[in-house]
């Protein structure tokens, strides 16, 4: 049996208990106090020198020397109250249901087993610890903050759970190679008109009856101006708009989903949207702003090392465990660290509806099969190992 997945066995437990106890904490964005000085206080029970990165991201390193391969794991939950009826589910109104307390307490056994095999490393490891993925501005602030430098990274790995599919079995690896994920972006539109009272209508400017020309218009663009052929989604996910039912709306925003896989499709998007918002409000005599409150390009996995990470899960685990799919239509802030040097996030089966687990992730009631996430850890650490000697 392969030496980091029967140690992972061994640390089982370990794994469980902290990621119940990073699930039960369910913290969000950057304000991660209790995740961060756990993982940080794990990190130096197992010899480590952990420190602070991008607000509240935690980095180290093992090994010395030769390239740098960088390990991630995201550490925030989601807003939204857990419905897993689970006895360590959180009770704070939050909900580790993209599986962060996974990636989290998996990384963290793959530190330890590193630090276990320190010395037999033929070149360097780089954790990254990573809030607020879920706002996709975690990664972002660690880059700006020097994640990437000082040992200079070379490559990147990050690795997600999957659950509550038909094609996530519990202990399979999967990996994407070329474009993995789409772009998201948040955008709002601030509507301006005139309030007046509905028995003189005529006198105002209906800030509600901007918007939903404006959601229609926004529609137009993908049935009109994107080639069927390429995948792109405009959603008017929020509308909000006026405060009576007898008065003409003065405000009314508008928050938008828009993803797709192509970073010149993405920018017409953003370019589109703020036209024909500001143009159908002034042709209803009103104004309208609009703001990029966050985004992130697709995520775009280095073909050649995808498959080389591919090839190291597989001489761990047994035939059939590891296979290559298609794009996700998801989001991943880990796009920024992709960006910059090669990169390429890998996928662990945690569930299947086969199995049982029929919710995926982001839904309140997901629940993980938690005896396969050593595969992840065992993931971790066997991909870091090989990949540095082979290339050091």
């Amino acid at each position: 049996m392969n030496y980091f997945l029967n140690r992972a066995k061994e640390l089982e437990q370990e794994l469980i208990a902290m990621r119940r106890e990073i699930h039960s904490y369910a913290e969000l964005g950057f304000d991660l106090p209790k995740t961060n000085a756990f993982v940080t206080e794990k990190l130096r029970s197992y010899g480590y020198e952990p420190k602070t990165v991008g607000k509240a991201g935690v980095t180290c390193t093992v090994g010395k020397g030769g390239k740098v391969l960088l390990l991630r794991a995201d550490m925030d939950a989601l807003p939204m109250p857990e419905e897993s009826g689970m006895p360590y589910a959180a009770q704070n109104g939050h909900c580790h249901s993209c599986g962060h307390d996974c990636h989290t307490a998996m990384l963290l056994i793959a530190a330890k087993m590193l630090k276990e095999k320190e010395e037999e490393l033929k070149g360097t490891v780089k954790f990254m610890f990573q809030p607020a993925e879920e706002l996709l501005a975690g990664a972002a602030a660690m880059v700006e903050d020097g994640i990437m430098e000082n040992p200079k990274v070379d490559v990147a790995l990050g690795l997600h759970i999957s659950v509550g599919m038909d094609d996530t079995r519990s202990g399979i690896i999967r990996y994407i190679s070329g474009v993995a994920n789409n772009s998201g972006d948040a955008i709002r539109i601030s509507i301006q008109g005139h309030g007046v009272h509905g028995s003189k209508a005529y006198l105002g400017v209906d800030a509600i009856n901007i918007a939903a020309h404006t959601i229609i218009a926004l529609q137009e663009i993908l049935a009109l101006e994107i080639p069927s052929t390429q995948p792109a989604v405009v959603l008017v996910g929020k509308m909000e708009g006026g405060s009576s039912c007898n008065s003409v709306a003065d405000t009314a925003s508008l928050e938008i989903s828009v993803r797709t896989n192509s970073v010149e499709t993405r920018n017409f998007l953003k370019k589109r949207i703020k036209e024909i918002a500001e143009s159908v409000a002034a042709t209803y005599r009103g104004t309208a702003t609009v703001e990029h409150m966050y985004g992130m390009p697709p995520l775009v996995n280095n073909s050649d090392f995808a498959r080389e990470m591919g090839r190291y899960a597989a001489e761990m685990l047994p035939q059939g465990d590891v296979e290559e799919i298609g794009p996700s239509g998801g989001g991943e802030d880990f796009a920024v660290v992709a960006e910059r040097v090669p990169g390429a996030m890998i996928y662990l089966g945690v569930g299947s509806t086969e199995e049982g687990y029929c919710h995926p992730c982001h839904d309140p009631k997901m629940k993980v099969n938690e005896e396969a996430l050593y595969v992840g850890s065992a993931t971790y650490a066997q991909c870091a190992v090989r990949y540095l000697e082979e290339n050091c």
